[in-house]
């Protein structure tokens, strides 16, 4: 079969000697998906923007990469253009940093049909809607004329697809195009990608760090680390019989519904773990750490019906425990959390911690720092968790000082063992928020929330942009904070298997009601609502599993 992509030792260096790729070699054929798997910082994302030419600046290349039999190393920038226009294409991470918030989608469709293709503003217009519908949007020509912020992260991502596909390409790059998606809005954008890539015989070449959606889709995969390749293989025999160890720690570190170690045994989930240290029965004497009663929270949009974000919510924590909360973008898991935390108001409903009501705000200072010091919340994005102008070390000293009344050096110490406790070090706490990377800043906002040692953390998809060494590392230190210091946890997550990992018990959110829960394990084997089932059933699975 011939070759839509070959890449042979392809090396890259920049202008002060340090090598980013260092012997590159892969291979994609029309009509074949490749997985390009490893940690951040391994390399895939450079090795798949180096196919269009996208390298930084003053860097030297050597090697070969070819695409669609021409040349791309030394290629005039003529030439790389037009492979950019119509040999290759590529999907980003983040849909919203690459559409101008200024323009319409439709705007954004037509640009490339007009100026690249030629077409006049009324044929852009219908293969614009065209390519609307073939990414399953349910309303094309009404989406044609609206602006990106009215659209749900999932279907933005089918707008970037359609973009992508302006140019007919034959090769379709996709960088990490679904890490921030729900598993239900993710299986829909994956069923788009493979209807398309059969329909079209594109060949495709996609990076993730999610290895049981790459085992669900790819053909063959790449395992990268430290810009080298690992191992490279057929999917199956790469996640069944991995020969490298540093993908075998891969595989061990990604969590699953039902997770397997590579010998053939399962490991235990976080409910099986509980029981057997005793910890759960013992906690439940002391009385819940949390209580939510009633709650509910309504938000007026002017000129439409009320959105019901949270409807007669009702749960509980025991002390030391762990609650997962689920569902879809929307659902109203994050409301629920605000709540919780106190940032937003409850219209109806108790909210109690450590047997303390939560629901009015707090007057005085005194009032406000035992307010802060009873609950903490992680928040999903690292990037904007932390002040870009405060070094790491100075933010957890910063919470310290005004929490603990600790003196400088005593709390430059106790952040240094908050640092070492999330896996960083002493050279992190100059460091500045830009220099670290998203594993890192949310270690550090971890670390910060649990200085002041809180009777409850909320972690809002927390894990949701790490990749699975890194998700293994902060979720084994939850488990130990949880262990040494009874750490009480409301876990929000989108993925199931990192619930079932962390979490005793589970809920599952609904257009902001709580449809289903129970033990985490239960509701995720045998699943009792509709809607828990469809999330199960959305959960990336081995093809050969699928299949057989």
């Amino acid at each position: 079969m011939s070759q839509l992509l070959d890449i042979d030792g392809l090396t890259l260096e920049l202008h002060d000697g340090t090598r980013l790729l260092d012997g590159i070699s892969l291979s994609v054929a029309p009509g074949e998906t490749v997985g390009l798997v490893g940690e951040s910082g391994s390399g895939k994302s450079l090795t798949a923007r180096t196919v269009l030419g996208l390298v930084p600046e003053r860097s030297r290349l050597g090697g070969r990469v070819r695409l669609d039999g021409r040349e791309v190393i030394g290629a005039p920038a003529r030439d790389i253009l037009d492979l950019r226009r119509h040999a290759a294409a590529m999907i980003f991470q983040d849909p919203r940093a690459g559409i101008n918030p200024m323009r319409t989608i439709g705007d954004h469709l037509t640009e490339t049909l007009r100026r690249c293709e030629g077409k006049s503003a009324a044929e852009a217009r219908a293969r614009a809607i065209e390519l609307l519908a073939d990414v399953q949007l349910p309303r094309p020509e009404e989406h044609f004329d609206q602006y990106p912020h009215e659209f749900s992260g999932g279907m933005l991502q089918r707008v970037m697809i359609a973009g992508a596909l302006t140019s007919s390409p034959k090769l379709l790059i996709c960088d990490e195009p679904t890490t921030a998606l729900d598993v239900t809005t993710q299986a829909e954008i994956v069923r788009v990608l493979v209807e398309l890539r059969e329909r079209r015989g594109m060949g495709m070449l996609f990076i993730t760090h999610d290895l049981n959606l790459a085992a669900s889709l790819c053909d063959r995969v790449v395992v990268m680390s430290r810009g080298r390749i690992e191992e490279s293989g057929d999917a199956r025999r790469v996640f069944t019989a991995p020969e490298a160890d540093y993908t075998r720690r891969l595989i061990e570190a990604t969590p699953s519904i039902a997770v397997r170690s590579l010998d053939g045994g399962v490991e235990p989930d976080a409910s099986s773990r509980a029981d057997a240290s005793g910890r759960m029965d013992a906690s439940a004497l002391a009385g819940p750490m949390l209580e939510v009663r009633g709650l509910d929270k309504q938000y007026q949009l002017r000129g439409r019906p009320p959105v019901h974000a949270v409807v007669e919510a009702e749960l509980e924590i025991p002390r030391g425990g762990s609650l997962g909360v689920v569902g879809e973008s929307g659902s109203g898991k994050s409301t629920l959390a605000r709540l919780i935390v106190g940032l937003e108001a409850a219209d109806r409903g108790e909210v109690r911690v450590a047997g303390r009501e939560r629901g009015a705000a707090p007057h005085g200072r005194a009032e406000r720092l035992a307010h802060a010091k009873s609950v903490q919340m992680v928040f999903q994005d690292p990037y904007l968790s932390l002040d870009p102008r405060i070094p790491a070390g100075r933010a957890i000293q910063d919470v310290l000082r005004l929490h603990g009344g600790l003196d400088r050096a005593a709390a430059e110490a106790r952040a240094l063992e908050l640092l070492e406790a999330v896996g960083l070090g002493e050279r992190h706490l100059a460091a500045r928020p830009k220099t670290l990377s998203g594993g890192q800043r949310q270690r550090v906002a971890i670390a910060r929330a649990l200085a002041i040692e809180p009777d409850l953390l909320v972690m809002d998809e927390a894990t949701s942009a790490l990749d699975v060494s890194v998700q293994a590392q902060v979720l084994d230190l939850v488990a130990r904070l949880r262990e040494e210091r009874g750490l009480t946890v409301l876990f929000i997550s989108h993925d199931l298997g990192v619930v079932r990992r962390v979490c005793e018990r589970a809920v599952v959110m609904r257009r902001g009601e709580i449809v289903e829960q129970g033990p985490s394990d239960r509701l995720l084997r045998e699943p009792e609502h509709p809607y828990t089932r469809l999330l199960v059933d959305s959960v990336p699975r081995p093809s050969w599993e699928v299949a057989a």
